[in-house]
């Protein structure tokens, strides 16, 4: 079980601050959705809590441990991190990618990689090439290999941005459920999933958090539309308040 702790977090590229002292801290358990508009920082963000982006100021702590401190095998047992974007140098399989997944940590056999395989229903796919996978295939190929393993905490990028939409909601939805046990962060787009599944919403605006709370909560607020620059609307969906852009049509 581990918690994340993130303090006075900065990073400057081209003299402009990416990420502007941002803190944040997270339980061992609970589902966190990051949103934002284009540029506001939310990649950069995920990458520093991934230890990814060692040029920033501020700290990093995951289980009360300095991140910069680990190991990379004791990275990889306290972590996963689903990437955005993934250009193998080769022409792999889903399979040898969840294998190599697998890899980091002992203990992960071939019946783990089944199991992955599976849930990502990509048992079918496992052994076709990476460049005869579709944008969809690939994604789910990717949440497989950090999967695998079962880390305590799961950050990740964008991962539904390629899926149809049953598997980003079967995304989502499997979200929901290993924030019963773990921590899960993710950034993602999708307001209406972010305020739908995810216990907690971290709004992020040029580098800084404007707001952090309930997804409950944040739907009561102008803070979506003032950050994003649209209007939005709420629904209730067996009694979860949801917010979502305003189609702005007649009716």
């Amino acid at each position: 079980m581990s918690s994340v702790n993130a303090q006075g977090l900065r990073l400057i590229r081209g003299g402009r601050p990416i990420v502007d002292g941002i803190d944040f801290a997270a339980g061992a358990t609970g589902t966190v959705a990051v949103i934002g508009p284009n540029g506001a920082g939310k990649s950069t963000f995920l990458k520093i809590l991934a230890g990814l982006e060692p040029d920033h100021a501020g700290t990093v702590t995951i289980g009360g441990r300095d991140l910069q401190s680990l190991t990379g095998r004791e990275r990889a047992a306290a972590l996963g991190y689903v990437p955005q974007n993934f250009v193998p140098h080769w022409d792999i399989t889903p399979r040898m990618l969840v294998e190599m997944g697998a890899e980091r940590l002992p203990g992960f056999g071939p019946d783990a990689v089944g199991k992955a395989l599976a849930d990502g229903e990509l048992t079918d796919l496992a052994d076709r090439r990476w460049s005869g996978l579709s944008g969809g295939e690939r994604a789910r190929g990717l949440m497989a290999a950090v999967e695998v393993t079962d880390p305590p905490v799961l950050i990740a990028d964008e991962p539904g941005a390629s899926l149809d939409i049953r598997h980003r909601i079967d995304l989502v939805r499997s979200f929901a459920e290993r924030g019963k046990t773990r921590l899960v962060i993710v950034a993602l787009h999708e307001i209406e999933l972010a305020t739908t599944w995810f216990d907690r919403v971290v709004v992020i605006d040029k580098g800084r958090v404007a707001a952090d709370m309930a997804a409950g909560d944040l739907v009561e607020t102008d803070v979506l539309a003032r950050v994003f620059q649209v209007a939005f609307e709420t629904v209730s969906v067996d009694g979860i308040t949801v917010a979502r852009p305003a189609s702005g049509r007649p009716v």
